[in-house]
């Protein structure tokens, strides 16, 4: 069964008001170490444009089925589903199960603030699966798209020695790691970061 077939099965217990009135969800957040992905399954599920705009927006506070439809301006059903697929892949959990009129609902949340693909999993040379690398660009550009200031976007190619590239990719992946965040209640930024080697034949 295909995923486009799953998204059109009915849920059950598909909470009746997915978020009280007055309710203020318990303040959880992503673990604070790197998920690395490694597995066929987490490969797979990364490769949808829809569980990549679900993580993003579990970047922060968790959210239920609901928020999340509404948010992203999709079907009840279709999240639940892709949730649950990011859910087997480890990469989103459930925080917190309540109970709210005609039944419960439950609370997801990353498992981690940051998620690294290894060189390994991803394969090397033409027979690299693209499809979570595209599936995320395809994600954060709709992502600046709706996104109420203008985005900052730079790419720039540069000769690079090895030793270069491996220091300046530390540097990057420091920055964003230790970049300082803000109070609950702020609002959240999206930072991605990408260092790579071109092809050969495309440097002109």
């Amino acid at each position: 069964m295909d995923d486009q077939q799953r998204e059109d099965r009915p849920q059950e217990h598909e909470p009746h008001d997915p978020q009280p009135e007055g309710h203020q969800p318990e303040d959880h957040q992503p673990e604070d170490h790197e998920l690395t992905i490694e597995s066929p399954q987490q490969y797979k599920a990364l490769s949808h444009p829809l569980r990549q705009r679900l993580l993003l927006a579990l970047g922060g506070q968790p959210a239920t089925v609901g928020r999340l439809a509404a948010l992203l301006d999709s079907r009840k059903g279709t999240v639940a589903h892709h949730l649950k697929v990011l859910q087997e892949a480890g990469v989103v959990r459930i925080v917190e199960t309540r109970k709210v009129r005609g039944g419960s609902e439950h609370l997801y949340q990353r498992t981690t603030r940051r998620i690294a693909v290894t060189e390994r999993g991803a394969g090397r040379g033409t027979g690299r699966d693209a499809g979570p690398t595209t599936a995320l660009l395809k994600a954060v550009a709709e992502e600046c798209a709706d996104a109420p200031q203008e985005p900052v976007l730079v790419l720039r190619h540069l000769r690079l020695t090895a030793d270069q590239a491996a220091r300046l990719g530390t540097t990057l992946q420091a920055l964003v790691a230790e970049a300082a965040e803000a109070p609950p209640g702020e609002p959240v930024h999206g930072v991605l970061v990408a260092l790579y080697e071109q092809a050969a034949g495309r440097d002109g």
